[in-house]
């Protein structure tokens, strides 16, 4: 019965618990020590629509956050669809797709891009100070050889 509640209000606990630990900011191998179980378990879960209510309290323990969010945190319906419809792996730079080869979210990585582009542009006005002194330095002694 339970499990036709989770089909109608479309749930999927091992996306919750995927969407739970990256908004947390924990890494699979984090989650695995933290529960004692290893990387490739927790992976396996979090591909599970459904789970039973002992592992789901573990999660839930382990993130610490209530057993229901993980049970009734509906699935986003964006990521079903893009899911069910992205046929091709592209490169890195436009990728739905991690290292491992699972689907990531494409808000998360419209976030990192985001990130990555400031800490360029950060560096890029390093870069820029860098050579403005190093200009300053060349006409200052272009300026004492010039001045008697």
């Amino acid at each position: 019965m339970e499990t036709n509640k989770n089909l109608i209000k479309n749930t999927h606990h091992g996306d919750a618990v995927r969407r739970v630990r990256r908004s947390l900011g924990i890494k699979q191998e984090t989650l695995a020590k933290m529960m004692g179980i290893t990387q490739a378990r927790v992976s396996n879960f979090e591909q599970k629509k459904i789970l039973d209510d002992k592992v789901i309290e573990k999660f839930a323990n382990a993130l610490k956050v209530s057993p229901s969010l993980l049970k009734e945190l509906s699935e986003d319906p964006v990521n079903s669809i893009i899911k069910s419809n992205v046929a091709d792996k592209v490169d890195k730079y436009g990728s739905f797709y991690d290292r491992n080869n699972q689907f990531r979210d494409p808000l998360d990585r419209l976030i990192e891009i985001s990130y990555e582009e400031t800490a360029l542009q950060e560096r890029l006005i390093e870069l820029q100070k860098e050579r403005n002194e190093i200009i300053n330095q060349l006409l200052m002694k272009q300026r004492k050889v010039s001045s008697p």
